[in-house]
């Protein structure tokens, strides 16, 4: 069982579709992993998804990563992704995989560049963000972030998006 649990903050326009989106993105995302079968294991998954302010998240940021600004979304995995595999057998309990925040007028900025709307490229980022606390990595070498990449376009596809990386790139 798959749990989200959303947080929107202020800078976020009210529609009330904000916490729709970061469960359908998380379970899309989950799907798309190589630890799918989470989805229908006896464990209840839980992800919480901030939708917050660039303020908040440049101040993460720099906390976390050390770079002062903003950035368009950010991973905080609670445990080590190489315990997923054995845990996600296990019945019953909870795992909880960590913490995606997304800053609003990064995602909304970077969603006009690339002219998708903000609900896609925010889908976008939960997805991405989603599959860092499950273990996907872009950084270390170009072969995992082909991987990565491939699970988010799963993901996207899943969710009616178009491949955001036929024309630019994620940064986190």
């Amino acid at each position: 069982m798959i749990r989200v649990e959303s947080d929107v903050s202020g800078e976020w326009d009210s529609q009330g579709e904000w916490p729709l989106l970061a469960d359908q993105a998380v379970r899309a995302a989950v799907a798309a992993s190589r630890h799918h079968a989470l989805a229908d294991s006896g464990i209840a998954v839980e992800v919480s998804v901030k939708y917050g302010s660039d303020e908040e998240v440049r101040a993460l940021n720099a906390s976390y990563r050390g770079k002062d600004k903003p950035t368009n979304v950010l991973s905080f995995p609670m445990l080590d992704s190489a315990l997923i595999g054995s845990l996600g057998s296990a019945a019953g309990g909870e795992l909880l995989l960590g913490d995606v925040v997304l800053a609003s007028g990064v995602c909304a900025r970077e969603g006009s560049e690339k002219g998708v709307p903000t609900r896609s490229h925010a889908a976008h980022l939960i997805v991405h963000g989603a599959l860092h606390l499950l273990g996907y990595d872009h950084e270390t070498d170009e072969d995992r972030a082909e991987e990565m990449e491939a699970a988010e376009r799963r993901a996207l596809a899943e969710l009616g998006i178009a491949d955001p990386y036929l024309a630019t790139e994620v940064r986190s």
